[in-house]
């Protein structure tokens, strides 16, 4: 409904309420001849002024005719039809029921009209009207009331009406009425307050009893579905969860607690975001700084170190963290000071690499990473706790193959079978801690620490079927996807052989084993 025609309607009701009083909308609409939806919907709208109009809800039974009543009306009743089909000479009466119906021809015969002589049928007595066209017509002009009682239970039975329950409203005039309407306002605005118009103007009545348009729940991202269970199985495994919302770091911890020389390319500004300001930190504990010299420049602890001069200066720089690891520097640290125990620790969170933008890369992601920190740990434990880590992910055939890492030795890269594609993929990234970064913390000579790391994106993306990174994260990410995807759920019963790759790529048994490092 256009405005124009809303405020016509509008002033057509206030009008036709000043001249005669109350009335009731489907009465009005028939008066009219106007939809009585639009009535009640004009009035509806006459019900933001304030006491207006009032009204009160009715409803009343009315005959109204079916389909077939609706063909009556306008074409004629069948037994007028079947008998404007007879000449006067007369026709076969099976080209009469041919042509016409058998109720139709059975009506005309009981009426009177039609007679049968040999299998001819003629006409007999013509009729004056079609008494049912007419009766029918009555009431769908809603005049049910020139049409007897017992005539309508025959139309009735003949499927011709029915009863129908109208609702309605009675309008009647209220405290404030007027014919004259006065705009009503539906927001107050500053311009208003500061004019002093609001003083003037009608505005719509809030209504508090409304509960308004309910907000949409949020719904977790699927990087966020990954993560729960991948953490949860940390948890099942006895691991504390470490403390990871320091994304930026000194070059102290990031690099040089981890026994990685200061010559390093990762130390690059190509491959590390370094910050402008603060440009540097000059707190540190100056014992394990020495310490952390010495092993750099001269060796110790059965090492004979990178022999440089070591520079405090470059270890001051501050940077975006490139791996969780220098977390996990902090903790060990922390772990000495405080009197050694055994201890179990995990993150899985943000790092920040200055990577070129790509399909399968961005310049930040999440590291996963699991420490053990115990005495005389062995490379075997290492592969008992990664079997055990990977198994309850689905993945129970690995391969682990020398690699080399600055601050583990040994390292072991984690290769696991993927089925669907037939061949070994690299999952992860692991090794022992070794002696120069942990000897300088203060922690027990028998003391060993051993860890490992994956990315948290690229089982994602894999098992969420995106093949481009930038559509899982970042401002291309279709808010939609992140609506509809289902729960993660990891597979902890073994793998399943599939049969063809696309039915592996919706399969999140198989497609953990494409997980990939994040170093």
């Amino acid at each position: 409904m256009g405005c124009n025609e809303e405020m016509s309607l509008n002033d057509r009701i206030l009008q036709y309420l000043e001249s005669v009083g109350g009335f009731d909308t489907y009465d009005f609409a028939q008066k009219i001849k106007e939809d009585h939806v639009k009535i009640v919907g004009a009035v509806k709208s006459l019900l933001a002024y304030d006491e207006l109009v009032t009204t009160e809800n009715r409803s009343r039974t009315l005959w109204a005719l079916t389909p077939e009543g609706n063909e009556f009306v306008n074409e004629g009743s069948k037994e007028m039809r079947v008998f404007k089909l007879v000449p006067s000479e007369g026709l076969p009466i099976a080209q009469v029921m041919t042509q016409g119906t058998k109720i139709g021809f059975n009506k005309a015969v009981a009426n009177g009209w039609l007679r049968v002589e040999k299998g001819i049928v003629k006409p007999s007595n013509a009729p004056t009207e079609d008494t049912v066209q007419i009766h029918l017509d009555h009431i769908f002009k809603n005049c049910s009331e020139k049409v007897s009682q017992a005539d309508k239970d025959v139309y009735k039975k003949r499927k011709l009406i029915e009863q129908v329950i109208v609702n309605s409203l009675y309008v009647d005039k209220g405290e404030k009425f007027t014919v004259e309407l006065q705009k009503v306002e539906n927001d107050l605005t500053a311009e208003m307050i500061a004019t002093g118009a609001w003083k003037d103007l009608v505005f719509k009545p809030y209504n508090y009893n409304s509960m308004g348009t309910l907000p949409e729940g949020g719904h977790l991202h699927p990087l966020l579905k990954v993560r729960a269970q991948i953490r949860q199985i940390f948890l099942e495994m006895g691991f504390t969860e470490m403390p990871t919302n320091n994304y930026v770091e000194s070059s102290f911890w990031n690099f040089d607690a981890l026994f990685q020389p200061q010559q390093h390319p990762a130390r690059e500004a190509h491959d590390t975001f370094f910050l402008s300001e603060p440009a540097l930190s000059h707190q540190f504990p100056r014992d394990y700084l020495e310490q952390v010299k010495r092993v750099h420049s001269r060796g110790g602890f059965g090492s004979q170190g990178y022999g440089y001069e070591w520079q405090e200066e470059e270890a001051q720089k501050n940077l975006l963290r490139t791996h969780t690891t220098a977390v996990s520097a902090r903790m060990l640290y922390k772990l000495a000071k405080e009197g050694f125990r055994p201890a179990k620790y995990f993150s899985i969170d943000r790092v920040f690499r200055n990577e070129e933008l790509d399909a399968t890369h961005l310049a930040e992601f999440q590291q996963v990473e699991g420490v053990i920190a115990d005495h005389n740990l062995t490379l075997g434990n290492l592969i008992g706790v990664l079997s055990e880590f990977f198994k309850k992910m689905g993945m129970d055939q690995l391969r682990f193959k020398p690699a080399y890492n600055p601050y583990t030795e040994p390292s072991m890269e984690i290769f696991s079978y993927h089925n669907g594609l037939g061949k070994w993929i690299e999952v992860g990234n692991s090794g022992v801690f070794r002696p120069e970064m942990l000897l300088p913390m203060g922690l027990p000579e028998d003391v060993n620490v051993i860890a490992w790391g994956l990315s948290l994106e690229r089982p994602t993306m894999i098992k969420y079927g995106i093949d481009n990174i930038r559509d899982l994260v970042g401002p291309r990410v279709d808010l939609q996807m992140v609506y509809d995807n289902p729960i993660c759920r990891l597979d902890k019963n073994g793998i399943h052989s599939m049969l063809d790759e696309e039915e592996n790529s919706r399969r999140w048994d198989i497609t953990v084993f494409s997980l990939l490092t994040a170093a």
